[in-house]
């Protein structure tokens, strides 16, 4: 059976712009969570957000593409080029059909057609663009990386809200499994704009706090939902043999184990599904939980949610027995953009044996959690497990090794 191997790394966070430059961040402690900037938010119950600086469509895309596109594809094709420069492939010596390419994405181009349905409303049909027809979809990002790459092969489009960003990587090796050589995988988001953060307050989960360091506060009793974010990362995986004939420079680890499923109706009197989630991903892997050496949380960042995480994870591994972390406290939750920014920390920690911290929280004394806080942690990594859970029931969990 074919090995996934992730061979290339490239991140868009609100705390930093490739992989190297958000991990010294995040082991920095550095937030990129602060209030909205780029329009007056001063009358929305939600005022902050992580969101990305420093980025220039015009400095990373073709000109003829910036109109085309949503913020959130020229993130995707940004992070998509940098992946494969850093996995040094040359993709023309491969058969394109043998290229694949599985994005995950909740919030489509959002901020794209918020511009277009103004001009409809205001000027008439004939003022909107026709790129709508694509710019707004949730396909647009793997369409336009297939595009510019001419990765011919497979192609996925996932949709699972946060968890969705983990179910491509797990898409990413069923099609080197299927018998693709490379599929670039990972998920962005780009959901600030005034019309997608009010689709995200309306479910009532955003937090309403007015200062940064007390707005994202997972585990913490003073938890009172999420900041949202931008951003996110795409990951170069490869087939390890095909990896290994081409002489691949690096590999970061191998994606070893991955399961999904959905949580019971509420009010049934059912467990939530994070608990058998964790447990297949570690039976795909082969692991036992004695042989998994950090958690990177999913982190709702409220207290029920919170709660059932930790008592799922003291489940599996016994209570405090495993070194769990939450560096998304510095960046917000990215949607599906998130779990890979997570993967890309967690495969940077098992190279550099060390866990990133959780920052601004302190857990609740009850919860049975041993949660990295205030500064990084070293210590003998292999292996990390990844969690994920979507808004509506979504669970994922993927697990990486060196």
């Amino acid at each position: 059976m074919s090995t996934a191997v992730v061979t290339g790394l490239g991140v868009v966070a609100p705390n930093g712009l490739g992989a190297e430059e958000y991990w010294a961040a995040t082991l920095e402690g550095r937030s990129g969570i602060g209030p909205i900037e780029r329009y007056d938010a001063s009358s929305y119950p939600s005022r902050l957000a992580g969101q990305v600086r420093g980025f220039e469509a015009a400095d990373h895309l073709p000109g003829r593409l910036v109109p085309q596109t949503d913020q959130v594809t020229r993130f995707a094709l940004a992070a998509a080029d940098w992946a494969l420069a850093d996995a040094e492939v040359d993709l023309t010596a491969f058969d394109p059909l043998e290229l694949g390419v599985a994005t995950a994405n909740a919030s489509g181009g959002f901020e794209f057609t918020q511009h277009e349905v103004q001009k409809l409303w205001t000027l008439g049909p004939q003022h909107v663009s026709a790129y709508q027809c694509f710019a707004w979809f949730y396909a647009v990002n793997s369409g336009q990386i297939s595009i510019r790459n001419n990765l011919r092969g497979a192609g996925s489009a996932l949709v699972a809200e946060q968890a969705a960003g983990l179910d491509a990587l797990g898409q990413a090796r069923r099609l080197l499994r299927k018998g693709a050589r490379l599929v670039v995988a990972g998920g962005v988001e780009a959901p600030l704009n005034p019309y997608a953060l009010v689709s995200q307050i309306s479910h009532g989960l955003l937090s309403r706090a007015r200062q940064a360091a007390d707005a994202y506060l997972p585990f913490d009793p003073r938890a009172e939902g999420y900041v949202p974010g931008e951003g996110g990362a795409l990951l170069i995986v490869e087939d390890g043999d095909s990896a290994g004939r081409r002489g691949a420079h690096r590999r970061y680890g191998e994606i070893v184990g991955y399961a999904a499923g959905f949580d019971p109706r509420p009010g049934s009197g059912r467990p939530p599904g994070l608990r058998r989630v964790i447990g297949d991903a570690l039976a795909d892997a082969g692991l036992r939980p004695d042989e998994v050496d950090v958690v990177f949380a999913d982190a709702a960042g409220l207290p029920g949610p919170d709660r059932a995480e930790a008592e799922a994870l003291a489940e599996v591994f016994g209570p405090r027995a495993v070194p769990v972390t939450a560096p998304k406290t510095m960046t917000g939750r990215l949607l599906a953009g998130g779990p890979p920014v997570d993967v890309v920390a967690a495969l940077l920690a098992l190279r550099d044996q060390v866990i990133p911290p959780t920052v601004n929280t302190a857990p609740a004394d009850d919860l049975p959690i041993d949660l990295v806080t205030g500064a990084p942690r070293e210590a003998r990594l292999r292996t990390a497990l990844v969690l994920a859970r979507g808004y509506g029931g979504f669970n994922s969990a993927l697990v990486v090794r060196r």
